[in-house]
């Protein structure tokens, strides 16, 4: 019984960092190689994909996408989608993808002459499942050593884990009070039962004995 709880505890905080981790703005530096508009038709990976952008017709299962093609401090290639968030989820209210294009195609560079930038994103990568982070904003830096501090995470992270414990806080309190005294009765009761069931099968005993 105990492993079966513990195994709900990791899954669930599993969850709550595989949440997280999705939705929390990330920093890469990197350069900006190419941008492109790409037709992505939808399938089982369109939870990850944003709704159509502002404006435009919902329901559709193809349409043009903006991408946005770099090549990573640490050497590696890596590709952005560029896609409105609108009023939805996560709420980053992105509505100007397509000045985002405008500015990530006027930053691109070669590894001769290269032009660093920092790109703020949610998201993951998975070329198994063609799945795209979200790009949504772009700044230049001089640079790829620039220091980036995650205020942002840090703050919505600090007031989730208040929350969280303020959560258990009260939910040990209540226990102590509620729920633990029951279970206390219905230890005893049970108890009571017990003892009963003992002593009548103490007086059968003895009076079957007292027959022989």
């Amino acid at each position: 019984m105990r492993y079966i709880k513990w195994f709900f505890i990791l899954a669930f905080w599993a969850l709550v960092g595989a949440f997280f981790h999705y939705t929390l703005p990330q920093h890469d530096v990197a350069r900006i190689t190419d941008t492109e508009i790409r037709r992505v038709d939808f399938g089982e990976n369109s939870i990850f994909w944003s709704s159509p952008d502002s404006g435009n017709a919902t329901g559709q299962v193809n349409r043009d996408v903006f991408f946005i093609q770099t090549i990573r401090d640490n050497g590696r290639p890596m590709v952005y989608r560029n896609e409105d968030t609108g009023w939805g989820w996560p709420p980053y209210f992105k509505f100007d993808t397509s000045n985002l294009q405008t500015q990530a195609s006027d930053l691109r560079s070669t590894a001769d002459n290269p032009r660093w930038v920092v790109i703020r994103h949610y998201g993951w990568r998975n070329e198994f499942l063609s799945i795209y982070p979200n790009a949504v904003d772009v700044r230049r830096v001089d640079s790829p050593d620039v220091t980036i501090i995650p205020w942002t995470n840090i703050i919505i992270l600090t007031l989730t884990a208040l929350v969280f414990w303020a959560i258990y806080v009260r939910w040990r309190r209540f226990r102590r009070r509620r729920i633990d005294p029951m279970l206390e009765d219905v230890e005893e009761g049970f108890a009571d039962a017990s003892d009963a069931v003992k002593g009548t099968g103490s007086r059968m005993r003895g009076w079957f004995g007292g027959r022989k």
